[in-house]
């Protein structure tokens, strides 16, 4: 299993806690990042969004790719994950800036792809923001550009939405042929453009029993597709850890008392505008990403017992989220990662 972790950049995960500790500054990122190299995480997870969608569209958050920019420069090892929207760039430019950024962080730098959900922060930011499946007509071309700009030396491009014309693109990106392509859908329409250009599927969290679904019709897709299979499976994932079980409990209450609040400014658009799979209740709503669902909530024994039995389901990435940030990510690479590398030894998993 490999441990990934959401970038704090909206200066916490909990839509009813007002202040986590957590600021939404780059200094505080950085600290972040380079204590998570230390601590054994793998991977992390930047989120484009030019408002703030955790605690209201009028608070402070950092921009994904500045701040991907600046983390690969004091960083050594972490994989840099950073969304990608299409309706708000230039797919040309976009390429351009993907490749430097890998030069930078030397090759580890990697793109969530993301057709968007939120239609009031397209207004605002002069966004792309149309129908659901033409923002999946527009992600298809919006990938074309940008792999045939990093893997051919002249690339020419004449489609519905992007016309460009013997265009060089140098440096390419370290990676060959491109930065691996994550992305997140549940609409039919979807996942059909993640399994015909992404190189692999990450999704909201879900139970042992939806994930173990969703993985296994991602892999007959692709398959029938006629693709390789994909390089990962990611889950995002809300952790609650605690050395008891009343403790487990008012922790619990505590996050997911919904308050009415500018934080769940965006609830409606996410749930009208995207194509879900599950129902979406308001509490599940003060964790972003269904982060409670997968029920990573316990004693260390009970999440890396958890953990396992995810992986055995064939996940192999997980996108963790933690309140306050540094304290719980520090706890969870001490207390839980040793447990579930145990559990994975006598299970045999190790190859």
């Amino acid at each position: 299993m490999k441990y990934g972790f959401w970038l704090p950049i909206f200066g916490g995960w909990l839509r009813n806690v007002e202040e986590e500790q957590m600021p939404p500054t780059f200094d505080y990122a950085k600290q972040v990042v380079q204590a998570a190299e230390k601590w054994g995480y793998d991977t992390t997870l930047i989120a484009e969004l030019y408002l703030n969608d955790i605690k209201g569209p009028e608070r402070d958050s950092l921009e994904a790719w500045s701040t991907a920019a600046g983390l690969a420069a004091v960083t050594d090892k972490i994989e840099i994950m950073t969304a990608i929207r299409p309706g708000f760039h230039n797919p040309a430019v976009a390429a351009k800036m993907a490749a430097n950024i890998d030069h930078i962080s030397n090759g580890r730098f990697t793109l969530n792809v993301v057709s968007a959900w939120w239609a009031e922060e397209a207004k605002q930011y002069g966004g792309v923001f149309t129908e659901h499946d033409e923002r999946y007509d527009r992600t298809e071309e919006f990938l074309q550009v940008m792999k045939g700009l990093w893997e051919q030396d002249t690339f020419s491009y004449e489609g519905k939405f992007y016309n460009i014309q013997d265009t060089k693109l140098e440096p390419k990106p370290v990676q060959r042929p491109n930065p691996i392509l994550y992305a997140g859908g549940e609409s039919p329409r979807g996942k059909e453009t993640i399994v015909d250009h992404c190189d692999a599927y990450v999704m909201h969290g879900g139970t042992l029993e939806e994930i173990e679904t969703k993985i296994a019709d991602m892999k007959e897709r692709r398959a029938a597709a006629g693709k390789n299979p994909f390089q990962s499976f990611g889950m995002a994932a809300y952790i609650v850890c605690r050395d008891t079980e009343e403790e487990v409990q008012q922790e619990l209450a505590r996050i997911t008392n919904v308050k009415d609040s500018s934080a769940y400014a965006g609830y409606n658009d996410f749930i009208s505008k995207s194509q879900l799979e599950q129902k979406i209740e308001l509490m599940d709503y003060s964790v972003s990403n269904r982060g409670l669902r997968p029920n990573l909530i316990g004693t260390p024994e009970q999440i890396a017992d958890r953990i396992v039995a995810f992986e055995n389901a064939g996940l192999d990435l997980l996108l963790l989220q933690f309140s306050p940030q540094l304290e719980e990510m520090e706890r969870f690479s001490k207390q839980v990662m040793p447990l579930v590398e145990e559990k994975r030894q006598l299970a045999g998993l190790n190859k």
